[in-house]
């Protein structure tokens, strides 16, 4: 089915999204009806990858304003800044969602003055517009990245960058997947991604739906595939990137760089210029989320370390631009060095 695809999609009076949560035991959509709902599905990872928060984002908003339509309240842009502000407040690493909610916000700023009808109308077709934008970005970026991937190699990878986290094609993982469908002879290195398995829920899983080699490791057995020249390259996607180049993405992407550094294996960054905050000069005014303890303290439901050991979890880690060799946008490929750049 056409909707098996894309992550997310519009059904009028509600947005429609496959629950990350239940992969890959159960394959579900859900349908989201209120702007609650949408950003408790961006906090609990319902959905995420950055690119699909972003559109999920979006969405809320286009949702927000035909609830407001419905309801007949007279304050119809005033309600809406609210939700937008609910939805900003979910993830704060994330760049997709605030690219998406500050041109959402720009463009009720435009129509404030307007009927409650006429700011539906608007809101909708902005969102529609973004996931459009987002998919396109995401398809021209697979194809700009296959300059990076020889005939036959073994590529790691960590997190999930397919379309999942992308809406439709994906960026690291949809550069792969590509790949797989030109013929390439890949075989792909998954990392679990502890603590909460992004690698092995999903990136397997859709691996799995494309026939495409592949083998589960652990975050711990990278270095050791690595030391023993078993890996060709990596690449991983973004959550946000500084215009310097430094990257922000799933926590242990740092790890891989460095380790890759010291065996002289180039590690690549993929990810829409969506993602760039030109606003941020280096990775270190980078907002990392911290997440619930509980989710390095258990797994499955599962109390893995006594209740009185306290944990750490940052979401996410940044690599300096010095241990990237290129990064793949739906621009083209910029290699090292990103200064002034990526702009």
């Amino acid at each position: 089915m056409e909707e098996e695809h894309r992550a997310i999609l519009w059904d009028g009076g509600s947005v429609r999204l496959i629950n990350q949560r239940l992969l890959p035991g159960e394959f579900k959509w859900e349908n989201l009806r209120t702007v609650e709902e949408v950003a408790q599905a961006i906090e609990d990872l319902t959905v995420r990858g950055a690119m699909s928060i972003g559109a999920a984002g979006a969405l809320g908003v286009a949702l927000s304003a035909v609830r407001v339509e419905e309801s007949g309240d007279p304050d119809a842009a005033a309600l809406i800044l609210r939700d937008i502000e609910r939805l900003s407040a979910t993830r704060p690493t994330a760049r997709n969602l605030f690219w998406a909610l500050s041109r959402m916000r720009d463009v009720l700023d435009g129509v404030r003055q307007s009927t409650a009808e006429g700011i539906r109308e608007v809101l909708v077709k902005e969102a529609l517009a973004i996931v459009e934008e987002t998919e396109e970005s995401n398809r021209l970026l697979v194809e700009f990245g296959q300059e990076l991937i020889p005939e036959e190699c073994v590529v790691l990878t960590h997190c999930n960058t397919g379309f999942l986290a992308g809406v439709r094609y994906g960026t690291a993982l949809g550069i792969i997947s590509h790949a797989h469908s030109l013929g390439k002879r890949i075989t792909v290195l998954v990392d679990e991604t502890r603590p909460l398995l992004q690698g092995a829920r999903l990136t397997a899983w859709e691996l799995v739906q494309q026939g495409i080699p592949h083998f589960l490791i652990t975050d711990s057995m990278a270095g050791n595939f690595m030391s023993r020249g078993e890996v060709d390259l990596i690449i991983t996607g973004a959550d946000r990137i500084a215009a310097n180049g430094d990257t922000a993405n799933k926590i242990g992407t740092y790890t891989l760089a460095v380790l890759a550094g010291n065996a002289g294996i180039p590690f690549y960054i993929a990810a829409p210029m969506s993602t760039v905050d030109t606003g941020l000069a280096s990775g270190d005014e980078i907002v990392i989320e911290e997440r619930d303890e509980a989710e390095v303290k258990s797994f499955g439901g599962l109390e893995v370390s006594p209740g009185k050991t306290p944990a750490k979890n940052p979401a996410f880690d940044v690599t300096p631009a010095s241990l990237i060799k290129a990064i793949v946008t739906d621009k083209g490929v910029i290699r090292t060095p990103f200064e002034g750049r990526l702009a």
